[in-house]
């Protein structure tokens, strides 16, 4: 399950720690592969093509339509309209009084790197050492986790699989290179059948300046002082520019030199791949300084910014509308960062970002939490956020800021067949998602929190609580 990790290198493992982490790993597999993937919708018959018929489709590239249908066919939407003949042999869903709509995508999340977080043999989220740019997330994802079933039940169909810790006490993890994102369908036997692209993009942990830590050995939030928070940071950024340089002078070499005279070095090769507005540059910066370092750095070395998070965003939105920087906004459903801060401050960000004429879209940045995508942003709308933009920031929107519109986002021919069909608002969470298509294939909605509420919905009712019900007067 490592992400391309060398072994050899981790002393910290004896052989017989080592052996009980791959047991534990393999028996945490084992328990969670049956009904963890996929199969077929039992519901829809097998067929070549897939016809949904007589919903409202919302295109989300153009008016809804009524009384639509959408024909799927070898994996992507062949025909979409209210008018649509009936193909010979295909399979029919009478989505009478039901509404469909482009699949979810969870803009960045952990999904198939980590399953129980205080289990260390089940988290793949990032590697040793914080300086990892050649390795892949995509390498480390477990198609089993019982996670996605649980995230695509609720209509997400696809998500950036990212690495890195992203969290921790007081502050984001660990600043460095954790390494590549990957961008999955969330369904597939193996990490091949779920890939879209297997590398997106360049994840970058933004150093920040810390004053506060916390001390686990007495449990509490101790102070130092802002020289020596400030040294490390400038020590941070200055190994970050050298990682950078290096890849530039690796890029020279390689481009004009002879390769024979120089040693590969998969480091700096894959670095360098972002430089000169090649592969995207995933930036997670919380802080305004570290914001503003992390735009001047990118426009130095002709990087491809997105931003990630920006708790302080809000403080530089004219600069980023000047560089045309999109951002993944983390949850809204949190509290505010700083006390001084008004309660409303994470619901009323993304609504201020988008007035500002800033594109943005929705990470999770968790994997048990992925399936709360949409609600994150439904609770923005109240707080500014027009609805269309809301449902666009989870759809199209996260699409064109990865790269990837031209193929997922919306319901148009040639675009791949991830929908999802539903009796209402997919932001609202009464709403029952009936449906859910991926690679043009009606799967299987069942997951583990399904099969929980089934077995206690059913659990027979002990005696002594009909006794108690009755001598209560129940």
């Amino acid at each position: 399950m490592s992400i391309h990790a060398n072994h050899e290198n981790r002393g910290w493992a004896s052989g017989t720690t080592l052996a009980l982490a791959l047991a534990l790993a393999l028996a945490i597999s084992l328990a969670a592969a049956p009904g963890a993937q996929a199969q077929h919708d039992p519901r829809v018959a097998p067929a070549p093509t897939y016809v949904i018929r007589g919903a409202t489709v919302h295109t989300l590239a153009g008016a809804p339509i009524e009384n639509g249908s959408v024909v799927l066919r070898d994996g992507r939407i062949v025909e979409v309209g209210a008018d649509v003949a009936l193909p010979a042999a295909a399979s029919v869903i009478d989505a009478t009084g039901l509404h469909v709509y482009p699949g979810m995508i969870d803009a960045f999340s952990r999904l198939g790197l980590t399953e129980v977080g205080s289990v260390s043999a089940t988290d793949d989220t990032e590697e040793l050492g914080n300086w990892n740019p050649h390795l892949r997330a995509y390498e480390a994802i477990h198609p089993a986790s019982e996670h996605i079933p649980v995230a695509r039940a609720n209509g997400i169909t696809h998500a950036v699989s990212a690495p890195g810790s992203g969290g921790g006490f007081f502050g984001g993890g660990a600043p460095g290179i954790p390494g590549q994102a990957a961008l999955i369908h969330l369904d597939g036997y193996t990490v091949e059948e779920m890939a879209i692209e297997p590398s997106l993009g360049m994840v970058i942990q933004w150093p920040t300046i810390r004053t506060q830590s916390f001390d686990f050995s007495t449990f509490t939030q101790t102070e130092r002082p802002f020289s020596e928070a400030k040294k490390e940071y400038d020590e941070q950024l200055q190994e970050m520019e050298s990682w950078f340089e290096a890849a530039q002078h690796y890029k020279q070499a390689t481009e004009q030199g002879d390769p024979s005279k120089f040693d590969r070095d998969l480091q700096l090769e894959h670095l360098a791949r972002a430089l000169g507005g090649g592969l995207p540059v995933i930036v997670v910066a919380e802080e305004k300084r570290a914001i503003e370092s992390a735009l001047e750095f990118a426009e130095r070395y002709d990087l491809r910014l997105i931003l990630a998070r920006g708790r302080d965003v809000r403080q530089v939105k004219e600069l980023l509308v000047e560089k045309g920087i999109p951002v993944i906004l983390g949850p809204s459903q949190t509290l505010p960062e700083e006390e001084d801060d008004p309660y409303y401050y994470p619901f009323s960000l993304a609504s201020e970002l988008h007035a500002a004429g800033i594109k943005i879209c929705f990470g999770t940045f968790d994997s048990s939490d992925s399936r709360t995508l949409p609600y994150e942003a439904a609770n923005t709308v109240p707080f500014g956020l027009p609805y269309d933009e809301a449902l666009r920031a989870v759809t199209i929107n996260a699409a064109e800021i990865l790269g990837v519109a031209d193929h997922l986002g919306t319901i148009e021919p040639g675009k791949l067949g991830n929908l999802m069909v539903t009796d209402g608002d997919p932001l609202d969470i009464q709403t029952q998602v009936d449906y859910v298509f991926i690679k043009g294939i009606p799967v299987d909605t069942d997951n583990r929190h399904r099969r929980l509420w089934e077995r206690y919905q059913a659990r027979p009712q002990p005696e002594t609580d009909t006794a108690t019900a009755e001598t209560n007067g129940g």
